[in-house]
């Protein structure tokens, strides 16, 4: 006697009681996953003026337009030196490391280096160290070598055919949501440090530090999320993931 067969995911409309099962888990891990990284992400590229500035050669017969064309040349150099060459370190090793390797490394790395700039935040900005700078273009280069890449191709690759764009919308739409979330966070905590206490020279300082440091508790939970939710696509042809998912699902039910 034939096996019974079941209907394809790519039947069932989306957000159903059966497309949740199958696929719900993996829909929440792509949109957390892309939500964290967007908070972390465009939240450091808001602040990025007011760290070069205390490494840029600034005096009072300095327009607005000669400083900004000097921060331009760091993001550049940033950029050239960091988060294009991460793009790159994904495209050559994502297909013998693994797309949910590649995403826990970059959003554990990354959660360090935040830690990094702003545990001891005080003491780069005392001493202009060129330290800080090297790690906070490490942060753009594991994300790009990281989550900035994978959030991208992983919900590509996990869902059912006729399904595949709209969550793959969902997730990205989640991203922005998060985007918006830093964003309004780090405006929040630059207000907050307009109060200025003559006692504690460090008071306009504690914000960014704050903004640093919550930001790579944010990055840890991207790990946590992509360790317990995010499964492995590497090697595998889109029909394979979606039959795979379809009969770990569609297992006999069990009686509560």
């Amino acid at each position: 006697m034939d096996s019974p067969e079941y209907p394809s995911s790519s039947t069932f409309p989306l957000l159903s009681t059966r497309f949740l099962r199958r696929h719900g888990v993996e829909l929440f891990s792509c949109a957390a996953t892309w939500f964290l990284l967007d908070v972390a992400f465009y939240s450091s590229n808001l602040f990025q003026s007011q760290i070069y500035q205390q490494y840029l050669t600034l005096d009072d017969s300095t327009d607005v337009y000669e400083e900004a064309i000097k921060v331009a040349g760091l993001q550049a150099l940033i950029a050239i030196s960091a988060t294009i060459p991460g793009y790159y370190f994904t495209v050559f090793f994502i297909d013998r490391v693994g797309r949910r390797k590649i995403q826990l490394m970059g959003f554990t790395l990354m959660g360090f280096l935040y830690l990094g700039l702003g545990i001891p935040y005080f003491f780069w900005r005392k001493h202009k160290h060129a330290g800080f700078i090297i790690l906070y273009g490490l942060t753009f280069f594991f994300a790009n070598f990281g989550p900035n890449t994978t959030t991208f191709i992983v919900p590509a690759e996990l869902f059912p055919a006729r399904l595949r764009s709209t969550c793959h919308g969902i997730s990205g739409a989640t991203g922005k949501i998060g985007a918006v979330v830093g964003a309004v966070g780090i405006q929040r905590a630059w207000g907050s440090s307009g109060e200025y206490n003559e006692g504690d020279p460090d008071s306009k300082l504690k914000p960014m530090r704050a903004a640093l440091v919550v930001l790579g508790a944010v990055c840890f939970l991207g790990t946590v999320v992509t360790y317990a939710f995010t499964p492995e696509t590497m090697r595998r042809s889109l029909e394979e993931n979606e039959k795979e998912r379809e009969t770990e699902s569609d297992g006999p039910a069990v009686a509560l």
